[in-house]
């Protein structure tokens, strides 16, 4: 699996540096508000621009890469990812890096949308393989976005806003000499094809649990910095556990609960643990031990979600999966966009309250999951993935927008 093309290992680079900008901005948005005179629902909308675009622009990145290809997809995202973050490092007010946080969003569901369908193409071995082998740049990205934020962000907040457009530059020098120029194939994808497959009440009801649950998440992530009340590196640390525990349940706790309890099962369990530990954080919001625990174990519970809820969405529906993922990717991140900004917001009035709002959602979706518990419960009856033939690049695609 090791014995790879630099197209393959270039992309794979390219990953983890796009994953990282997930949990990059965690430790300097104390540090951002405090400078810059901002709250934290000011200083929160830079996780809702960069999420309520790339949701949007999820609508439209097949459209994009089946028309001019996915290296120019992947060239054109990287592209925007540097502009956008390089600009955002640049600014003097909370306004203007909100808005190349967006930039940086729209960049970031191109290059997303087509990465893992060009190192399956391009890798050697089977399809699972390479999936392995994405996973593995997922998960260090998304662990190590919170180190870097930390330690860049303990000397100033721009840095790695900088630190970002340094390495996707790298990352889109590697990708230009690397991959090969190929010409689209295949029928072109409509843009108006997620929202028709909407109209499949299994997808859709799955749809509604992710944007529900991604109150609780961004809550997690955009709000807790503020009652932490610690040093950058201090925050990127505590989160760096948090995207360590994630990466190792996502890959292998989720398939061990997935035998034992089901699908069905297995997000609900997750979903129940992630509410406690969010109605713990509100009722223990003062004290800054019980909050980096919380934080840290949170990611067990989101790692197990993450997994099965995405295997949810690409059999839940007869919808070919690339565009039932599309549409899944819509609804949570541009419905669950507003969830930082409401935290921010409510956090201005009590600490306390933006958690058990977090909490309530988390269960809330857990009630909307159950409208689809008997479609969910039939997923573990089809066969499990790697069995069933597939079209790998179809394949690829669905997945890395589930985990997107």
């Amino acid at each position: 699996m090791l014995r790879q093309s630099r197209t393959v290992w270039s992309v794979a680079f390219a990953c983890v540096i796009s994953f990282m900008g997930i949990g990059l901005v965690d430790p300097i948005l104390k540090p951002i508000a405090d400078e810059l005179g901002a709250g934290p629902s000011e200083v929160s909308l830079l996780f809702t621009s960069y999420m309520a675009v790339m949701g949007v622009a999820m609508l439209g990145t097949g459209w994009v890469s089946s028309r001019i290809g996915a290296k120019w997809t992947l060239l054109l995202g990287l592209a925007l990812i540097i502009a956008g973050s390089a600009a955002a490092g640049m600014q003097a007010g909370v306004a203007g890096i909100v808005a190349f946080r967006a930039l940086w969003g729209l960049g970031n569901a191109l290059f997303i949308a087509t990465a893992l369908a060009t190192i399956v193409r391009a890798a050697t071995g089977s399809v699972g393989q390479a999936i392995i082998l994405y996973e593995a740049a997922l998960g260090v990205g998304i662990a190590a976005g919170p180190l870097l934020g930390g330690w860049l962000g303990s000397v100033s907040w721009r840095l790695p806003f900088f630190g970002v457009a340094v390495l996707m530059a790298i990352a889109l020098i590697a990708t230009w000499v690397s991959l090969p120029a190929e010409r689209p194939s295949g029928q072109a994808t409509s843009l108006a094809a997620p929202l028709l497959a909407l109209r499949d009440r299994g997808l859709l009801t799955v749809g509604v649990t992710a944007l529900l649950y991604n109150f609780g998440f961004f809550t997690l992530l955009a709000f807790t910095p503020f009652p932490l009340a610690m040093g950058a590196l201090e925050i990127g640390l505590i989160f760096f556990g948090w995207g360590i525990l994630l990466a190792v349940a996502s890959v292998f706790l989720a398939p061990w609960v997935q035998r034992r309890i089901g699908t069905f099962g297995g997000i609900v369990g997750a979903l129940t643990g992630f509410a406690l530990v969010l109605a713990t954080m509100a009722l223990f919001a003062e004290n800054k031990a019980v909050l980096a625990i919380g934080v840290v174990l949170a990611g067990a519970f989101l790692g197990v979600n993450n997994t099965l809820i995405t295997e949810a969405v690409m059999k839940v529906s007869d919808a070919e999966r690339s565009t039932a993922s599309a549409a899944y990717s819509f609804v949570r991140f541009t419905g669950g966009a507003v969830a930082p900004w409401l935290a921010g917001v409510i956090g201005e009035y009590s600490i306390h309250l933006p958690f058990w709002v977090g909490a309530v959602a988390v269960v809330a979706a857990i009630g909307v999951l159950t409208l689809a518990r008997d479609r969910i419960r039939s997923i573990d009856e089809q066969p499990a993935h790697g069995a069933e033939p597939v079209n790998s690049v179809t394949e690829a695609e669905a997945v890395t927008l589930g985990d997107a």
